[in-house]
């Protein structure tokens, strides 16, 4: 199972996902499966501050008393996470977010990125500056579309790319407060998380955060998260139903997976008689037998995925 949820990661970060937000969740918390990120093997450099990823609350557990003070929220947006180094204003160097400790070299793309500033004035000396590379809903797939781009080769065929770079922690900070922080970076010439809804883009949820550095800090962090900021989803609804077969396709690549022929259901306004069972790794962790009750979302409002047997 670590085996195969490493295996999902990596292919999250790289803009190709096997399996669906709720169903790597699900998996993660049940087999305790704690990693962050991707392992970077090649072209890769450490970033001069740890990426953290954000600890995850959904609406119907109780979070509103988590964090102390004054508390900011922003959207969270769903694309891929990079960092920038700047040192003495000019862009030095931009990494994907890797495991969070290392990242890929993608410095030669994120030059032709029109959202990222090559020079900044009014920083300290050397700066790590981290966002979201995002692209716009209306294109299929948007995140993967974001992640993707950071690995291409081409750094011309990157620039036409519809991507934008919307930038959401500093360090180290300078100012008191968060917030004094992104007005400063949207002053420098980024664009924030707090500028504006930032609707055209996927959201993934919000981010709520200490907005008082000395308070953020004070929480401290545990391996992989700050204390003082968490990630706020909405829990996928899933439906009940029965799974009646299991049989095999062939994907576009050449890939062959199984699918999982359900007991019609309705999910919104969709009758799903079929779903994505990824791989026969994943049935058997999930203990899918025919005849079985399955619990079935569908991921991104789309693909129709089992998340696990319901006893």
């Amino acid at each position: 199972m670590k085996k195969l949820l490493d295996y999902a990661s990596k292919m999250y970060y790289e803009g190709c996902p096997i399996m669906s937000d709720a169903a790597f969740d699900k998996l993660a918390a049940v087999h305790g499966y704690t990693a962050v990120g991707a392992a970077v093997n090649e072209d890769s450099m450490p970033h001069a501050y740890q990426m953290y990823s954000l600890q995850k609350y959904y609406t119907d557990d109780s979070y509103s008393d988590v964090l102390p003070g004054t508390v900011v929220v922003s959207p969270k947006l769903d694309g891929a996470a990079i960092s920038l180094l700047y040192v003495e204003g000019t862009l030095a160097l931009a990494l994907t977010r890797g495991d969070g400790v290392n990242g890929k070299v993608i410095t030669n793309n994120i030059y032709r990125l029109a959202s990222v500033p090559s020079t900044i004035e009014g920083m300290p000396h050397t700066i790590q500056i981290i966002g979201e590379v995002v692209a716009p809903k209306h294109i299929p797939n948007a995140r993967n579309y974001a992640a993707g781009a950071l690995g291409l080769k081409d750094s011309n065929e990157f620039a036409s790319r519809d991507l934008t770079f919307v930038a959401y922690d500093i360090q180290p900070n300078t100012l008191p407060s968060w917030s004094a922080q992104m007005e400063a970076l949207r002053n420098a010439g980024f664009h924030t998380v707090l500028d504006q809804d930032w609707n055209e883009f996927p959201h993934d949820g919000t981010v709520w955060r200490c907005d008082d550095y000395e308070t953020f800090q004070g929480l401290g962090y545990t391996q992989h998260h700050p204390r003082g900021a968490f990630a706020l989803k909405t829990r996928a609804d899933g439906v009940i139903t029965k799974l009646l077969d299991v049989v095999w396709q062939i994907g576009k690549s050449g890939v062959v997976s199984p699918v999982a022929i359900l007991e019609p259901v309705l999910i919104g306004e969709a009758k799903i008689s079929r779903a994505t069972l990824h791989n026969m790794r994943y049935i058997e962790e999930l203990d899918l037998e025919i005849g079985c009750n399955v619990e079935v979302i569908r991921s991104g409002e789309i693909i129709p995925r089992v998340v696990q047997r319901v006893t």
